[in-house]
């Protein structure tokens, strides 16, 4: 045998030790960035859904105020509505709403057309509708700028509607409450079943919720004497959490 020439049997050897080598490389990066294990619970597992909530007075309110306006044509029926938008906005400036509060939402135009029975729809004329939104911080003033946009020409509005301009700390409050609510219940639960709570295993938070006052529909009529009564009432804000205790 020639001692040069190699083997077969040596060249599976190099071969298959390469391919197991291929075959546990993915194998060891896996083991690498493997999650660790969670570790089990040695006890009673109890879920608890639990909502902590807190009141506060709205600072801010938001009002939806718009112009319709009707004309035999598109451009008439846009000029108009332009200029009543005008006075509108300038009424809001002067009642102190800064340019940052002051937002268009939807500027419109359509046809309007008059139906009849076996015959072709009429077009009558057009329809252009323009509409803002108004954030103000001052809430006591809310009654005197609705008053307002009437007077400069504004048929359509709708709010106020109240918030919080940051209500980081009171949810943050409402998180508190709602740790503790769940901790007092874990304990009822424990002290119900002859158990103790050995410790809180997980927390999940399921979204922040808030309620306000539902916006109303205001009058357009101005008032003789006072402007248009609002009231603001409270904020509730609300947390709800899902906790995970261990109980033995």
């Amino acid at each position: 045998m020639n001692p040069l020439r190699p083997r077969a049997g040596f060249h599976c050897a190099i071969a298959l030790s390469a391919a197991a080598c291929a075959a546990a490389l993915p194998a060891i990066a896996a083991a690498q960035v493997a999650p660790l294990p969670v570790a089990t619970l040695g006890g009673t597992r109890l879920d608890i859904v639990a909502t902590g909530e807190v009141a506060r007075a709205p600072d801010i309110a938001t009002i939806s105020a718009g112009v319709v306006t009707q004309a035999a044509t598109a451009s008439a029926a846009l000029a108009e509505n332009a200029t009543r938008m005008t006075a509108t906005i300038a009424a809001l400036r002067r009642a102190g709403v800064a340019d940052r509060d002051i937002q268009s939402n939807a500027i419109n135009l359509s046809p309007q057309y008059r139906y009849g029975e076996n015959v072709p729809p009429v077009l009558t004329g057009y329809q252009a509708s323009n509409q803002v939104s108004i954030r103000f911080r001052d809430i006591k003033r809310a009654g005197a700028i609705l008053d307002a946009l009437v007077q400069a020409g504004a048929n359509q509005i709708n709010g106020p509607a109240f918030s919080l301009d940051k209500p980081a700390a009171a949810l943050d409050e409402a998180r508190t409450a709602a740790v503790a609510a769940a901790r007092t219940r874990a304990d009822l639960y424990a002290r119900a079943a002859g158990l103790t709570v050995r410790r809180i295993v997980a927390i999940a938070e399921d979204g922040e919720q808030s309620a306000q006052p539902r916006p109303m529909m205001m009058a357009m009529a101005r008032m003789e004497k006072d402007s248009t009564p609002v009231q603001a009432g409270e904020q509730t804000l609300a947390i709800t959490l899902r906790v995970t205790f261990e109980l033995q």
